[in-house]
């Protein structure tokens, strides 16, 4: 019998525990939505970029960049509205043209505390933030791409020009130095977590980032949590040009062992013609999904309406990616009545 979808009700204060790993606009997109089921959240955030804002900062400051920790913050924050604008506020002139208050809000806090954890945990209070936000190291950190004709370069922000140069696919990436130590509460929020989802973002440069840092695959590894990879709706190009659901998931693989996870969620909202025409003619297109080959790496490819389209862009919707997230958790997990949910608690079995 095919199993049952399920709903249920359980206050946010005892929903799942969940660790997102990830970076950039993806993770942030997501957390809009989980923080709406679960106060139990913690996102670890890659330290890998170079550019941009982000960028200016960690060369003049030393700092690792706050960018992508920031929008988790913001995405996370139950703060006033006027708050919430400042944050987002960026710098139209002079020296700071394009710089985010929100960043250098970070960037004053890590002047003040004497680690940049500390600072994300300092300024995660002051938004009154859902869960915690976790940089995955606190190692400054370069990432290097290589390419399968050989070609190397190091740093985040040039990945994408060299790679429409040398015309040829992403070999690998690694950080440099190699084997960073990671965040002990990173590793600690891994082992505790009752799903822990990978993605979504940029393959190479937001989510396998994370799984460089020494500890962190071997912590999801060891996890009898339910592990969920959110493939990318769309190509990024620049990156991942021509790629299936199957290669990203085996560039996952690749860098951090196979069966990493089991579950990979997909979308399958249809993107109107005109949208995938634009795309198309900047080198986007929608992933498609090859299942049999998915399935020859031990990876079930869930595919539900995930994706929405906002001003011409195709991104995952908060609330549909976060509700159907959940409701894998309940399919997936076995929760007996009485245990540390408590009040609210839910009894979810598998159908035989």
């Amino acid at each position: 019998m095919a199993q049952e979808r399920i709903s249920y009700r359980v206050p946010r204060a005892n929903g799942p525990r969940i660790a997102v790993v990830g970076g950039g606009n993806g993770l942030s997109t997501m957390l809009r939505g989980l923080k709406n089921y679960t106060e139990n959240l913690t996102a670890i955030v890659t330290v890998a970029d170079d550019g941009g804002g982000s960028g200016r900062l960690r060369e003049d400051l030393g700092m690792p960049p706050p960018g992508d920790i920031r929008n988790c913050m913001e995405a996370l924050a139950n703060t006033e509205p006027l708050m919430s604008e400042l944050m987002h506020y960026r710098f139209q002139e002079g020296s700071l043209a394009g710089q985010s208050f929100g960043n250098l809000f970070l960037a004053a806090m890590n002047g003040v505390s004497p680690s940049f954890d500390v600072a994300v945990s300092r300024m995660s209070e002051v938004l009154a933030i859902t869960g915690r936000v976790l940089p995955v190291t606190t190692a400054d950190v370069q990432l290097e791409a290589e390419f399968e004709n050989g070609a190397s370069v190091v740093g985040e922000s040039k990945i994408s020009y060299c790679k429409k140069k040398e015309d040829c696919r992403i070999a690998r990436v690694r950080l440099l130095p190699e084997h960073p130590r990671a965040l002990p509460e990173a590793l600690s929020a891994i082992r505790q977590a009752d799903m822990i989802v990978l993605g979504p973002g940029s393959l190479y440069t937001s989510v396998i980032p994370n799984l460089l840092v020494d500890g962190i695959v071997g912590a999801i590894r060891d996890s009898d949590a339910l592990k969920i990879y959110v493939c990318n709706v769309m190509t990024q190009e620049g990156e991942t040009e021509g790629y299936t659901v199957a290669d990203h998931i085996a560039a996952i693989f690749k860098h951090g062992g196979p069966g990493l996870f089991d579950l990979c969620l997909t979308n399958s909202s249809p993107i109107p013609r005109g949208v995938a025409a634009r795309y198309a003619s900047e080198g986007a297109e929608l992933i498609r999904c090859d299942a049999d080959r998915c399935a020859a790496m031990g990876v079930e490819i869930i595919n539900r309406p995930v994706a929405t389209v906002e001003n011409g862009f195709v991104r995952h919707d908060p609330g549909h990616l976060a509700r159907e997230l959940i409701l894998l958790h309940a399919e997936r997990s076995v929760h007996i009545a009485g245990d540390r949910f408590g009040e609210g608690s839910y009894r979810v079995e598998r159908k035989k």
